[in-house]
């Protein structure tokens, strides 16, 4: 790899002009403003006791108790030892958040742009296309950042494969290893598991043609090379990549061993996420046309109109002040699709799919086929519910594919896919060597598909309602009138974005038209393609994501506030937890302040789950006492919330005098139905290896035994025990397979999983000392891989940088 002095000014002054972008995009930052993200919220406030402990002690603490009845913090942002490429990460996303997002988003799409033999300054084009598409800025707003994290470094992985490909063998491993080391260390797997599926049709057609060509030896050498790269990606993570296979395992990502329903009726045993589950987020067939008119289907749930909408117009016409009536119309409920939630379309900007289209006329060979295949398998899949066929299929049979939610979002690939032949598209006509007739003809023929798509939209208007599925709900908010009108709100704003998108083409084709007809300059064509890109995307962005979402850094680093209920709970300064029946299973909130039994992830710890689908949700009082929820936040007639003390919690620990064995996994949830918990626990005795100790049997309880938590860490409980009798105790943590350790007087005692999810374990006759700790293996054991593979990439890295600045041999024979 050459690089000139001149060069290397140019790729300079380009970054330099990608941190401008992201810095004037999100300018607020440059205010000491922050974005509220409300995922982060929620992310903040389940991680709240793990950095709470972190500040104080400046220890890493692996599990937390403030959420879910207690899990490990492997997802809730734990640091693991030797994590070197966190540290680069870190380096490369220097500036503010979000706007550092959005430069990884630009620098990364640049180098891949590079790597396929782009000219910077439509390496610059593809950028700004790319980082500026809609659903990459969406996710931003709402506080998905592991998932813009990750599709960050998407396309430098795909330059290094490009790279490969192109014989460019030691810096295409380089690259490959380097960016898929970060890309994994974004630490969202679905997004990197959706671009391995854009790989495996780039490697097929890759394969095809060397079949063809008869370049096997080539192709069967660069993917040695690749899976070198990606191993040793996947080794300098191994710590984070290890600890969350243990956990999915035990989360509803893993296997159920439930083969029967809350009802008792039988239940399909699943290695994964429910189908429904996984395709709740599906996009519409004809919703996904999002891409090229960006309201088609109303854009989100709470769109802002103003005074143009008839909404409005309507209000103010049955008197309603002017005030009130914008104070509607600037969160209209337009969105009309079939998905549940949607926070902006996926609009990829029509321009790009016009210039995709004029790829595809122009652009020869395996690019394209691997970009256009790519992208209409992930068009054909992010349809899911709607194209069962291929969905199911994927479920049921191709490894790994279920274990994913909110398969709508596989449409990353396509604001990959099209952007990428969309500029190669452009690359064609800077060609000066291709006949003018040909570029002439592309261009005509794309014109008139993307005019016939715009023609296809407004005739397809005729099938539509308008009608969506929360109408009803809204109907009995706002009255048949308003509804009416939000309804022509919709197809309004449906036809009016229509329009819009095939001005920006028309002005497109026009523009390429006079550059073909050398009537402008390849400096200028750029400059006017950057502007028309910027003023399509951002015109659309700036809807669902603007100043408006920005605050003070300290509404941020404190998302939730004290209510005098918080104040009033706190007060009790001993070891409980507490329930938010209104917040359920799903709200970060409470843990930010109390030990809850609820909280806000993605993968929820299976065992809670179930206790709140088989018991809690019945109203189960019982298993609301073993969990030690001391306080329950109610609501009295008139809607104001107050803490009721639940005075029947069983505490931290306590001895039972009856230990009942089941054989199996549905006997032991059934079980609690009918428990007293406080007098007897389930053991599930196939699980213990038919252990005789644990057959059904009486123990002597005195009234003098009792167990009491006397110290109390996230990763650390010691409790004192007393009891003349051997006895069997229980605690009210979670039971958590690997990594929690118990100890009687500081010797390493076995303990059980009893009552479903609880901890249980003998305790001798006498005063005992018992302590749990914390002590993952897994984060010892990968913390050793990681260490010894970041060093054999570095030197691999410092070996590519001397193979690099190597004097070169003269060619000249003396």
């Amino acid at each position: 790899m050459n690089l000139s002095l001149k060069a290397i000014i140019t790729h300079i002054s380009v970054i330099a002009f990608f941190i401008f972008a992201s810095l004037i995009y999100f300018y607020p930052v440059l205010q000491g403003k922050a974005i509220f993200q409300s995922d982060i919220a929620q992310y903040k406030g389940m991680s709240k006791e793990r950095n709470d402990y972190k500040e104080l002690t400046g220890e890493e603490s692996y599990w937390t108790n403030s959420a879910f009845g207690g899990m490990p913090t492997y997802q809730l942002g734990a640091n693991y030892p030797h994590d070197y490429i966190k540290k680069l990460d870190r380096l490369i996303r220097f500036l503010p958040r979000p706007a550092d997002y959005l430069f990884l988003y630009f620098l990364g799409f640049y180098v891949l742009m590079l790597c396929l033999k782009v000219e910077y300054r439509l390496a610059i084009l593809g950028a700004l296309a790319f980082g500026f598409s809609t659903y990459l800025i969406i996710i931003l707003g709402v506080g998905h950042n592991a998932k813009a994290h990750a599709l960050g470094y998407i396309p430098m992985v795909l330059g290094g494969i490009v790279l490969v490909f192109r014989k460019k063998y030691l810096f295409g491993f380089i690259l490959t290893a380097l960016a898929m080391a970060l890309e994994i260390n974004a630490n969202h797997y679905q997004m990197t598991y959706y671009f391995m599926l854009l790989v495996l049709v780039l490697g097929l057609v890759h394969l095809i043609y060397a079949i063809k060509d008869k370049k096997l030896k080539h192709f069967f050498a660069s993917i040695g090379i690749l899976i070198g790269a990606v191993i040793l990606s996947i080794a300098t993570n191994a710590t984070n990549l290890m600890a969350t296979k243990e956990y999915a395992d035990w989360s509803t990502r893993g296997k159920s061993e439930l083969t029967i329903n809350p009802d008792g009726s039988p239940k399909e045993v699943q290695n994964g996420l429910d189908k429904d589950y996984i395709t709740q987020y599906s996009y519409g067939i004809a919703e996904s046309l999002n891409i090229f008119s960006p309201r088609l289907f109303g854009g989100s749930g709470n769109e802002d109109l103003g005074k143009e909408s008839k909404a409005y117009e309507y209000l103010t016409s049955q008197g309603l002040s002017p005030t009130k009536a914008l104070e509607f119309s600037s969160g209209m409920p337009l969105y009309w699709g079939n998905q549940p939630i949607v926070a902006g379309p996926a609009y990829i900007g029509a321009i790009i799919f016009f210039l995709f289209i004029l790829g595809l006329c122009l652009v020869k060979g395996k690019k394209k086929w691997w970009l256009l295949t790519g992208a209409i398998l992930a068009l054909l899949l992010s349809w899911g519910k709607n194209f069962p066929a291929l969905t199911n299929f994927m479920i049921d049979y191709f490894p790994l594919y279920n274990k994913f939610r909110a398969v709508s979002s596989i449409q990353i690939i396509l604001e990959l896919c099209l952007p990428i032949l969309a500029v190669l598209g452009v690359r064609e006509l800077f060609k000066s060597n291709d006949k003018i007739s040909k570029k002439i003809a592309a261009l005509k023929l794309s014109f008139f598909i993307t005019l016939g798509l715009g023609i296809f939209i407004f005739i397809l208007k005729a099938f539509f309602d308008f009608v969506g599925l929360r109408d009803d709900t809204y109907r009995g908010y706002f009255g048949d009138e308003l509804m009416t009108m939000i309804q022509r709100d919709r197809e309004a704003v449906y036809v009016s974005d229509t329009i819009r998108s095939l001005i920006f083409v028309l002005l497109t084709a026009v523009t390429l038209w006079l550059f073909i007809k050398n009537k402008i300059g390849k400096n200028l064509i750029a400059i006017v393609l950057g502007a028309l890109i910027l003023f399509d995307l951002i015109g659309v962005n700036l809807r669902y994501v603007n100043e408006d979402d920005f605050v003070r850094q300290r509404n941020v680093n404190t998302p939730f506030q004290a209510s005098q209920i918080d104040e009033l709970i706190q007060q009790d300064d001993s070891v409980y937890r507490v329930f938010d029946p209104q917040e359920g299973l799903n709200g970060a909130r409470t843990s930010y302040f109390h030990k809850s039994i609820g909280g806000y992830h993605a993968a929820k710890p299976r065992q809670l789950q179930n206790l709140f689908e088989y018991h809690l949700y019945q109203n189960n009082i019982e298993v609301l006492n073993m969990l030690n929820v001391k306080y329950i936040i109610q609501q009295d007639e008139e809607g104001n919330s107050f803490p009721a003390v639940n005075d029947n919690a069983n505490g931290n620990a306590w001895f039972v005098e009856d230990l009942i064995s089941v054989y199996s996994v549905n006997d032991e949830i059934n079980a609690l139905s009918n428990l007293d918990t406080k007098k007897a626990a389930v053991i599930n005795l196939i699980k213990n290896h038919n252990n005789s100790d644990f057959t059904r049997h009486k123990l002597t309880i005195d009234s003098l035994a009792n167990i009491d938590l006397v110290d109390y860490l996230p990763n650390y409980i010691k409790y004192q025990s007393n009891n003349s009798n051997d006895g069997f105790a229980v605690f009210s943590e979670m039971h958590y397979p690997k990594g929690w350790n118990a100890f009687i007087d500081g010797k390493a005692e076995p303990h059980y999983k009893v009552n479903y999810a609880l901890r249980g374990m003998k305790v001798p006759a006498g005063q005992h000392e018992i302590e749990f700790k914390f002590e993952p293996t897994v984060v010892k054991m990968g913390s050793q891989v990681t260490l010894a593979s970041c060093i054999l990439l570095g030197l691999i890295v410092i070996g590519g940088l001397g193979f690099s600045l190597r004097p070169k041999k003269s060619k000249t024979k003396t």
